[in-house]
């Protein structure tokens, strides 16, 4: 949890572990004619560092070819919901008489469970190498949740902390019964677990909240690219009642086929009855030294942050939802979630055809209306008039930020050079130069002379100062910043 550090030799244990149970990245495995190893990695991946792509990783040791399977994880090794209640009776009579905890609360419960056990658990040595802290949203507190400035994403966060807190108060009783030490209690314990559980779970089709995968849940993600365009397209496609779009049947089934196709790829794994095993390949070639990536999906940076606790510098899929006054969005039936502009500037085509539709004269709308939802253009003026509503709109929500692009690049700077600060006078200092962001967030920290910062230099700032960071640098790589150009 927050606040401990990892043991030494951590990794190396943890692929030695992970070998005696059958974990390999060679296929076929190794066999006893061949000399023994001391990890289950070496053939075709090894725990290697990346600074500016996630930090540690799976690195290439040789060319790897797209579509190749990289590593294999029996079943024997996930650490599932079902796996832990099979192991201990004393747990398992306890889960089914709280039926009404969902599958994710369960597995939440049954982690910090194992987590008592301390060295006594089987599962020890993936255990000890989990980090000990998370920068998911639901760990951001009030100042790091305002940094955020924009409505929707403050909001995201709210209510991702909200929750976590309601599903922590709904199983505190089953953790009281299992007698949980007074520190796993707790609701920061309970934050750690459950980021544990939304950072790291790979899906299985036996239960719901997933599992934990050990050496698997070493991969760092790589966005999907390429179709998402198109994917979006395709999703929209069927969000609309069809029968008011005049859409002919065959073409709206062939958009479904196209799209369930689309979501195959948009994952590199998965658990196979075949060989009972959770089974990664890789996404692409990959030569000697690059780091092997998985796609968990597509998000947004702030779905990246609410989930997985950190965001990308160029994200393909990030979206800036436009809000739009009730008159202009009763002019179409696109969702609202459907209304944005994408990381390239670009409207998505449910906001483009609900102002096109918007811009056209209302008794003309219904005329035209299947030639919006088709995504054609109804006319010159018509679409030079649709520009300048959105050039104005998102002028108008960038003028209402308190801060500019500028300032935020000059404020992460010196975030960034806090880090290398180890004297607390200079380091309060450096934070109240930063106006008042900067003493909003010692204060926020209760910090209110340089003698409360050398007494108060601790994990506690440093994941206070991170998640700052974070909110800023989501600020930076929002695609708010080119929605004017």
């Amino acid at each position: 949890m927050e606040g401990d550090g990892e043991e030494e030799g951590g990794v190396e244990s943890l692929l030695k572990w992970a070998c005696e149970l059958g974990v390999s990245d060679s296929f076929p495995p190794k066999t006893a004619a061949q000399p023994r190893t001391a990890s289950c990695l070496g053939r075709t991946l090894s725990v290697s560092d990346f600074p500016e792509a996630g930090g540690r990783g799976l690195g290439a040791v040789r060319d790897v070819r797209e579509g190749e399977m990289v590593l294999k994880v029996p079943r024997s090794c996930l650490l599932t919901t079902e796996r832990l209640l099979m192991d201990d009776q004393c747990l398992c009579a306890a889960v089914k008489n709280r039926r009404s905890l969902s599958a994710t609360q369960t597995l939440t419960v049954c982690l910090l469970y194992e987590v008592g056990k301390g060295e006594k658990s089987w599962w020890y040595p993936y255990l000890k190498n989990l980090p000990r802290s998370y920068s998911t949203l639901p760990t951001f507190r009030q100042f790091a949740v305002q940094a955020f400035q924009v409505d929707d994403a403050i909001w995201a966060a709210k209510k991702a902390r909200w929750k976590a807190e309601a599903e922590w108060k709904e199983a505190h009783a089953l953790m009281e019964e299992l007698k949980f030490k007074p520190r796993l209690l707790t609701f920061n314990s309970w934050l750690w677990a459950s980021a544990t559980i939304s950072s790291r779970t790979l899906h299985v089709p036996w239960d719901e909240a997933g599992c934990l995968c050990p050496v698997g849940d070493l991969f760092n993600y790589a966005a999907p690219g390429g179709d998402l365009a198109e994917a979006d397209d395709i999703i929209l496609t069927r969000s609309v009642p069809v029968g008011s779009l005049s859409y002919e049947e065959a073409e709206y089934n062939s958009k479904l086929e196209q799209l369930d196709t689309l979501s195959q790829r948009l994952t590199d794994g998965g658990f196979e009855e075949s060989v009972n095993a959770y089974c990664f390949y890789a996404r692409q070639h990959y030569v000697r030294g690059e780091q092997v990536l998985l796609s968990y999906g597509t998000y947004t940076n702030l779905e990246l942050l609410e989930h997985y606790g950190f965001l990308l510098n160029n994200n393909p899929n990030d979206k800036v939802y436009i809000p739009l006054e009730p008159g202009v969005s009763s002019c179409s039936s696109w969702p609202a979630e459907s209304l944005y502009i994408n990381q390239g500037g670009e409207p998505s085509y449910a906001l483009l055809s609900t102002l096109r539709l918007w811009a056209t004269p209302s008794n003309q709308r219904r005329s035209v209306g299947h030639l919006a939802y088709s995504g054609s253009q109804l006319s010159t003026e018509n679409e030079m008039c649709v520009m300048h509503l959105m050039l104005k709109w998102c002028n108008t929500i960038l003028q209402n930020l308190p801060t500019s692009i500028e300032d935020d690049q000059r404020l992460l700077c010196s975030l960034n050079q806090v880090d290398s600060i180890d004297i607390p006078v200079e380091l309060f200092e450096v934070f109240v130069k930063l106006g008042a962001e900067g003493r909003a967030f010692l204060e926020s920290l209760g910090l209110r002379s340089r003698a409360n910062v050398a007494e108060s230099m601790s994990w506690k700032i440093e994941r206070a100062l991170e998640r700052w960071k974070l909110a800023v640098q989501w600020r930076l790589r929002s695609p708010r910043n080119g929605s004017a150009d």
